[in-house]
């Protein structure tokens, strides 16, 4: 079965707070985005600062140019996955090994523009491949459903891997994000922007595991 794991993308203490009681009665799995303000245009809630209900499972997403300045402190933190970007300004594959040998999985992003085989080396060491279609750092963005041809690339390069989507995922969309091969469906503003997030992620679990009438 496909899941879907809300997003918390927050700036403040006070937002992040705000986040966590909004989604706490019913998410279990949550997708927690950090960024150093470079990577990604907008800084987000620092590392020191994330906490989460015990009962969650955390994927934590760090949009940041150095993973290698970030993955000692993210290991402490005990998320299920820590998901460095395939664009970053270091060479990945030790930093993925690095969580790996903590006992947490690794993962890679991959932004619309880059093509699976040319970062085939981050791919084979990962966990987990987060196929990226959002806006860096924000809720929302567009949901390009073409970039769903990664996850063939992707799985002909590691074809155990758990992919992941982020972006622009909707109600209306998440059936044909789950028929494409998603195995976890990152959700920000659908749900976060709702007024009733509980029904709206109800609703997105349902569509997600569909069976195709075709």
């Amino acid at each position: 079965m496909a899941e879907i794991a809300p997003c918390i993308t927050t700036e403040t203490p006070e937002e992040y707070q705000q986040a966590i009681v909004r989604l706490e009665p019913f998410a279990e799995r949550v997708h927690i985005d950090i960024s150093d303000g470079e990577f990604a245009p907008r800084r987000l809630l620092g590392v020191e600062q994330l906490y989460w209900p015990a009962n969650w499972r955390v994927d934590i997403h760090a949009m940041v140019k150095r993973p290698s300045v970030y993955v000692d402190q993210l290991v402490l933190l005990k998320p299920q996955t820590i998901i460095f970007h395939a664009e970053a300004e270091e060479d990945l594959v030790p930093v993925l090994q690095r969580v790996k040998q903590m006992g947490i999985k690794a993962g890679v992003a991959l932004l619309r523009s880059t093509v699976p085989k040319l970062v085939a080396p981050s791919i084979e060491a990962a966990d987990y491949v987060l196929i990226f279609s959002g806006d860096l750092g924000h809720y929302g963005g567009t949901a390009s459903l073409m970039q769903l041809e990664k996850v063939r690339l992707v799985r002909m390069i590691h074809p155990n891997i758990e992919v992941g989507w982020d972006g622009g995922a909707s109600i209306e969309n998440v059936f044909s994000l789950g028929q494409g091969g998603i195995d976890v469906v990152n959700v920000g503003g659908a749900i976060n922007r709702a007024d009733d997030p509980e029904a709206v992620y109800r609703k997105m679990v349902t569509e997600v595991n569909k069976r195709s009438v075709m």
